[in-house]
């Protein structure tokens, strides 16, 4: 007997002269981490808007030469963004002009990105969408680290975190932080790593917790820093990450030295394609983008 799973989409029909939108997840890097599903949709997409951390090889591969491709990425470091705004209206624009739309994002949909904003803005506009989850950064960085998040005997949960300014976290939580077994996984904060790391030192994390920074993860340019995190100020106090970096501490971290997999890049190039000099309207959104195979 062959069974044949045949998933549909969920989009409510579309009223006349009205398109729809696609949230999808283009993984945290590597081009083959996509789904299936996300790949379907861009197969059939007439309009694809996305943000900087995407590998453009998925492009090539899925996208076809006559769709209309509009860069939306972020580059909060170098202050260099496209508006959250300007994203939901460009979405909503293409998609009452009858369009499919694509909207892909870095890693998964639904962690550490704008989708409520988005979300929000198709609703009000009642534009049918759907959904597309993808291997979010973490579950990426750890995996090509060979860092086991959660194992027996060293943590058995996960947290996912953001520390970019010092008034998010309060001295308690910190406390709290500091005295858990949880692994802890830090998206956008390896420029504030510093004072992570002495935070959490002065709150008496235990001695045997250990800190990675994954650098461009899941890439061909990926490079893992790891270190006991009392050796902090020996190993990696002031040294500078390349964007996209993701955090990674907890007992489990200790584990990467046993089971790497993935010897770290030599080279310190940039994998994703940078925002540039800024958007100064909207046709610069619209210039073509180039292929990299």
């Amino acid at each position: 007997m062959i069974l044949s799973h045949h998933t549909t989409s969920h989009l409510n029909p579309p009223k006349a002269g009205i398109g729809s939108v696609v949230l999808a997840a283009a993984g945290p890097g590597d081009p083959d981490l996509i789904t299936v599903k996300a790949a379907n949709a861009l197969r059939e997409a007439e309009v694809v808007l996305i943000d900087r951390l995407v590998s453009e090889v998925i492009l090539h591969r899925y996208v076809s030469a006559d769709v209309e491709i509009v860069r939306v990425g972020k580059e909060c470091r170098n202050n260099i963004s496209t508006p959250q705004q300007v994203i939901n209206e460009l979405i909503v624009d293409y998609a009452l002009k009858g369009k499919k739309v694509v909207r892909l994002k870095g890693g998964d949909v639904s962690i550490f990105s704008n989708v409520l904003d988005e979300l929000q803005a198709l609703i009000a506009n009642k534009i049918p969408y759907e959904i597309i989850p993808g291997v979010t950064a973490s579950l990426g960085a750890a995996a090509y680290a060979g860092i086991p998040l959660t194992a027996r005997g060293y943590a058995t949960s996960v947290r996912f975190l953001t520390y970019y300014k010092s008034d998010i976290v309060t001295d308690g939580h910190w406390k709290e932080l500091a005295r858990t077994n949880d692994t802890l996984v830090f998206y956008m904060s390896s420029g504030t790593l510093e004072n992570v790391v002495r935070k959490l030192q002065h709150f008496g994390v235990q001695k045997d917790v250990h800190v990675a920074v994954a650098e461009q993860a899941t890439t061909c340019y990926q490079r893992i820093h790891e270190c006991n995190i009392y050796d902090y100020d020996q190993v990696l106090a002031g040294k500078q990450f390349v964007s996209p970096s993701l955090v990674i501490i907890g007992k489990v971290v200790a584990l990467h030295q046993q089971f790497k997999w993935l010897k770290n890049s030599e080279h310190g190039e940039q994998y994703f394609v940078p925002v540039g000099e800024g958007i100064q309207n909207i046709n610069e959104l619209n210039k073509p983008i180039k292929h990299v195979i």
